[in-house]
């Protein structure tokens, strides 16, 4: 009887990618995947370290894991694995601690590990983890992607090469690597084969694809030929960095409507003195730039970014800055992360801590005027049509969709998912939902 794999990811969407990877090489060697992680023989979780509550969420589930499945090997991989693997290690029942520079040899090591499996777990996890010091390829993203999912992620660039004073991915992703563009197209064109309708392009620094390939390829490039070369339907750009948002790029997805039409451009402040501390290359005219930008060239698009509330020194004064500049800025919607002290990082050091309740109520503020820009968004498609891709997932009584611009929308239930819906928007359901008439 084949073996039962079951992974459980954290994080973003290039752990996501990185778990399609993880669960493609065990079903290549024979395993079946569950759902339950009760009756699988094997249990993956791969981890997050962004923040101390996703450490504190890993471990909290890595034990009840362990308490539902007494019998299964329990590997834990991932970004925290490759930080902290002594912590983790000394988890009671956890079998093996592998880091992101050993994924690719996750199934090996875990044919290696004793059988038949320990009851008693009272010996210490292996660690499987060094420094990226010779990193210089990706694991890939598989062409035929297990699951549910609708939107398969193509994972085309992983690592980071900057060092903005208050996050860890450098040093547990590693430095700025690209897939061969021949690679990308080849996964794109099998996705797309597959019938899979919207395809998203991740990574950790995506604006960086293809500068560490020879011949370089950035990201325009890439995007042009994947448009010319595959059969895919729509194209999602992930996050990008303001400063590596290329003209370029914007000016495809203005001409090519395969291109969805959302940007989410990461901010972190709106205060430059803090962007200074921050380490970020760039200042706020120049962010406002490219923004203003994307909105006049699509002025539909939909344009997203991310805000680091508390972080060490922020004034109220800073705060106002940032809820001033957000406010004029055309925004869609915010990602709102009250600052997570992470050791190792040039922050860490800092000392001028924010009072916990002062973030609270500085994030509380950003909520609120996150809510209402998307709110303003969405009111401007009632009575308009909208199309949109239905999802796997259901509320409501209702089939949940995507529009380009990355509008939820409902649509009717039977629909099945990944299908191309268009209809009249004729309401709203709570604060992220419009309405859609199937039609």
């Amino acid at each position: 009887m084949a073996k039962k794999i079951y992974v459980a990811t954290f994080g973003c969407r290039t752990n996501q990618a990185d778990s399609a990877y993880i669960r493609e090489s065990f079903l290549d060697e024979d395993f079946q995947e569950t759902e339950s992680a009760g009756e699988a023989d094997v249990i993956v979780v791969n981890s997050c370290t962004v923040t101390h509550r996703s450490d504190q969420q890993v471990r909290q589930l890595s034990r009840k894991l362990r308490r539902e499945n007494p019998t299964a090997k329990i590997v834990v991989t991932g970004c925290y694995a490759q930080r902290e693997p002594e912590t983790i290690a000394r988890i009671p029942g956890i079998d093996a601690v592998v880091g992101n520079t050993h994924r690719s040899q996750l199934v090996t090591i875990v044919q290696g590990l004793s059988q038949p499996p320990s009851t008693s777990h009272a010996e210490l996890a292996g660690i499987y983890r060094d420094d990226f010091s010779t990193a210089r390829t990706i694991d890939p993203s598989p062409a035929h992607q297990i699951g549910k999912r609708t939107r398969p992620f193509v994972k085309i660039q992983d690592g980071c090469d900057s060092h903005c004073s208050y996050c860890i991915i450098p040093s547990v992703r590693g430095p700025g690597r690209s897939v061969p563009p021949e690679a990308v197209l080849s996964q794109v064109e099998e996705l797309a084969a597959a019938g899979f309708q919207e395809i998203v392009l991740t990574g950790i620094h995506i604006g960086t694809y293809g500068m560490h390939l020879r011949p370089k390829c950035p990201l325009d490039q890439l995007l042009a030929r994947i448009l010319e070369n595959s059969a895919a339907p729509r194209l999602r750009i992930s996050s990008l960095e303001p400063m590596q948002l290329s003209r370029r790029v914007v000016d495809l997805a203005s001409q090519d409507a395969r291109i969805a039409p959302h940007f989410h451009i990461c901010l972190q402040s709106g205060s430059d003195r803090l962007l200074r501390l921050m380490r970020r290359p760039y200042n706020t005219a120049g962010f406002a730039e490219i923004v203003e930008r994307v909105r006049e060239l699509i002025p539909d698009a939909g344009i997203g970014t991310d805000l680091i509330v508390g972080f060490p020194g922020e004034t109220e004064e800073d705060h106002r800055q940032t809820v001033e500049f957000v406010r004029r800025m055309p925004f869609t919607y915010l990602h709102i992360f009250p600052y997570s002290m992470r050791p190792g990082t040039a922050a860490a050091g800092m000392s001028d801590h924010v009072d916990p309740e002062a973030v609270k109520q500085r994030s509380a503020e950003l909520r609120e005027l996150s809510a209402l820009k998307n709110r303003e968004f969405r009111s401007r498609f009632l009575g308009t049509r909208l199309r949109v891709l239905a999802l796997a997932d259901t509320e409501n009584g209702r089939r949940v969709a995507l529009s380009g611009n990355y509008l939820r929308a409902l649509i009717d239930r039977g629909t099945a998912p990944n299908t191309w819906v268009e209809g009249t928007v004729i309401g709203e359901l709570g604060e992220d939902l419009v309405i859609v008439e199937c039609g």
